[in-house]
């Protein structure tokens, strides 16, 4: 398979320089906390010849493959079945402590896109599944028929930031009263014929965007997973540790943002004359803000258009 033509990775050569400083010396250990098909657990597994990489995905086809791609690596290679808010029990069972440095590449991968029936895009007429671990139970079909109208509008409004979502509930409890709604083409022709003519006009994205981005982050956890993988992965990481996280849309940015707020700011009271040793920031930001691709990224890999990237290091040992 030339998996080299179905994944680009994201921000490569940016990911690589930021986390490098961290992974060059004998015993560095990089957790790719989102291995999706290895595209950036290659390329650092190549550059970086003393590097131990553990590969953390929820996906088990995605591990699969990947598996194969860095067979080559398998002395400096561990793999784990997993979702990545328990990095920490994952560490625990492979005997590592400490981390030199974690890569998070958030959001639904290539390959999930990619495959058609996953009905992840509302671009393909697929089964409404959407399940980012095909072990795990509940499905988006299963959302859509169970949730009650109160629970449908809410995930719209908070997770797609929908503003038509208490219409778009109503039009699917009224819809499933009549038929079960079981392919993501009905789904879509539903949001479709909801949608007023005028909002059609004024907006520049699929009525079904929205809606679709809410019941995969419903169906996975995804936000939930995001506020407690990040703190996890910061407290793992030793001193002169790195952390660089992409982020896909503002929901999970947000949460990245305020995590690393928080550990780059001293807590110490206002009015203090010296700031004590237990009051200076953990972490120093590697980033100012967020960092946005370039249009030649963007051109190269149209995954990149909506990227926000943000690494932060640890400065200090952890308390």
């Amino acid at each position: 398979m030339a998996h080299d033509q179905i994944h680009i990775p994201v921000l490569l050569e940016r990911c690589i320089e930021l986390l490098a400083p961290a992974l060059d010396h004998d015993g560095a250990v990089l957790v790719d906390a989102t291995l999706g098909l290895g595209g950036h657990a290659e390329a650092f597994l190549e550059r970086f010849p003393k590097l131990h990489l553990v590969g953390l995905d929820r996906d088990t086809e995605a591990q699969r493959l990947a598996g194969e791609r860095l067979a080559r690596f398998s002395d400096r290679l561990d793999l784990v079945h997993t979702e990545y808010h328990h990095l920490r029990d994952a560490l625990d069972s492979l005997g590592i402590e400490k981390v030199s440095g974690f890569l998070f590449d958030l959001g639904v991968s290539s390959m999930q896109l990619d495959r058609a029936e996953r009905g992840f895009a509302y671009s393909q007429d697929a089964p409404l599944d959407m399940r980012m671990d095909s072990t795990a139970e509940l499905t988006a079909e299963k959302v859509l028929a169970e949730y009650d109208e109160g629970a449908l509008r809410r995930i719209f409004q908070q997770y797609g930031e929908e503003k038509l979502a208490s219409r778009y509930a109503r039009r699917i409890v009224e819809r499933r009263q009549q038929s079960p709604l079981t392919t993501s083409a009905e789904l879509v022709q539903l949001l479709i014929d909801a949608t007023p003519a005028a909002v059609q006009r004024e907006r520049s994205g699929h009525p079904a965007k929205r809606v679709f981005q809410a019941l995969r982050i419903e169906v996975n956890g995804e936000l939930d997973g995001v506020e407690q993988a990040i703190p996890a992965g910061l407290d793992a990481l030793e001193p002169g540790g790195r952390m660089v996280v992409l982020a896909y849309h503002s929901l999970e940015d947000r949460i990245v943002k305020r995590e690393f707020t928080a550990r780059t700011t001293s807590t110490a009271p206002r009015g203090l004359p010296v700031e004590l040793p237990e009051h200076r920031p953990q972490f120093r930001l590697l980033v100012r803000g967020a960092e946005l691709a370039s249009d030649d990224e963007k051109d190269i890999n149209p995954r990149a258009a909506s990227v926000r990237l943000r690494a932060a290091e640890r400065i200090t040992e952890s308390a």
